[in-house]
């Protein structure tokens, strides 16, 4: 059994399972995260930081095309062995823009 990361990723990137994993197995493409599932050790520790449920074992039905996919582009991606704090740009109420490093942070001055 190994873990693998689903559609779910595509153009979310949070990161956190980055963050936990012991083996340091995730890929970093363009627009998603994938798994090595021959370097994953299986211990599932990634799966329930996944915000998005993106993270499965492949033992689950329908997961086989995303390990060959997650095989595939883990091959070819550099590994990933820390969370990236992309930095993005909301607008909140009177056009006040704060940073978003992937989760939102409350707007204290208009309160």
């Amino acid at each position: 059994m190994t873990y693998i990361v689903d559609e779910e990723c595509i153009k979310c990137k949070y990161m956190d399972c980055v963050e936990v994993c012991p083996v340091d197995c995730f890929y970093e493409g363009e627009n998603m995260l994938v798994i090595h599932p021959d370097e994953c050790i299986d211990c599932g520790v990634c799966e329930p930081e996944c915000p998005v449920d993106a993270i499965h074992s492949d033992s689950e039905d329908g997961m086989e095309k995303w390990v060959e996919m997650n095989r595939k582009y883990s091959e070819i991606w550099p590994v990933i062995t820390e969370k990236k704090y992309l930095l993005k740009t909301l607008k909140i109420g009177k056009i006040k823009k704060i940073n978003l490093n992937y989760t939102l942070m409350e707007n204290q001055e208009n309160k």
